[in-house]
């Protein structure tokens, strides 16, 4: 059964709630009728016995006994005030548009040392370098990190795929956990497959760009980057993926 890798799902952002104008001028009237509080009440800032009244600065210093003084009082909750108000904010009394959050790139794929034998995390691949037949994937050892890794089996020496190509290759598709082929090109003839990367799993978009034509790769997904706690036909929930890619061309349109 193919299952065709399924489109990806864009994430979701929020807009932010601007302050206006208006907004900042009623915390400056806030602020300056407390001052004015403060300025009036200057002359019972003393204790019964006359001394100043103690202010603590901070829970490791001693208080500080200098006289308070009402207009340096009104001068900082002015100036507190004024410093909520900043100029994007009391630019314009419209909101401002609608922001949306730039998404995070994309993690690079680790890549594993060179060879085909069986590593933590990265099965070992039979028939690895014979590109003219259909390589053997066996079940792998160890566990699989959150993170794509990469492994080339073949260097290409042809044109290098982009992110946003469409690409014309060959593959086999097996589940980590015990080496079970749950597709593969190679199963309907040798003719390759083309297809966009943009519309494909996450973990085979990110796993071919920088691969050159020629070459084969060994690509082991994360549950996160395949088909996740969904599953897909022959594909249970939350399984790890091994891909072993021929690539045959990339560009715009691979097939032409």
């Amino acid at each position: 059964m193919t299952t065709g890798p399924p489109t990806t799902h864009p994430g979701t952002t929020h807009p932010g709630t601007p302050l206006t104008r208006r907004r900042g001028l009623m915390l400056l009237s806030v602020a300056l009728a407390a001052g004015l509080a403060l300025a009036g009440c200057g002359e019972n800032t003393t204790g019964a016995s006359g001394s100043p009244v103690s202010t603590p600065t901070g829970p490791d210093q001693a208080p500080s006994t200098a006289a308070a003084d009402p207009s340096a009082g009104l001068q900082s909750v002015a100036a507190s005030a004024m410093a909520s108000v900043s100029p994007e904010t009391s630019a314009a009394a419209e909101p401002s548009p609608v922001t949306t959050a730039a998404a995070p790139a994309d993690a690079a794929p680790s890549v594993a040392p060179k060879g085909s034998g069986a590593l933590p995390g990265v099965p070992a691949v039979t028939g690895a370098t014979d590109l003219a037949k259909e390589p053997t994937v066996a079940k792998g050892t160890g566990a699989v990190g959150a993170g794509l890794v990469t492994r080339d089996l073949v260097v290409g020496t042809g044109a290098v795929a982009g992110r946003a190509d469409t690409v014309s290759v060959r593959y086999v598709g097996t589940l980590f956990a015990d080496g079970t082929v749950f597709d593969a090109s190679w199963k309907r003839g040798s003719a390759p497959i083309d297809f966009p990367l943009s519309g494909v799993i996450k973990g085979f978009a990110q796993g071919i760009p920088g691969m050159a034509v020629g070459g084969r790769r060994e690509i082991v997904i994360p549950s996160a980057l395949g088909y996740g706690a969904t599953g897909q036909g022959p594909i249970p929930p939350n399984s790890d993926l091994v891909f072993i890619v021929d690539l045959v061309k990339t560009g715009a349109s691979a097939g032409g």
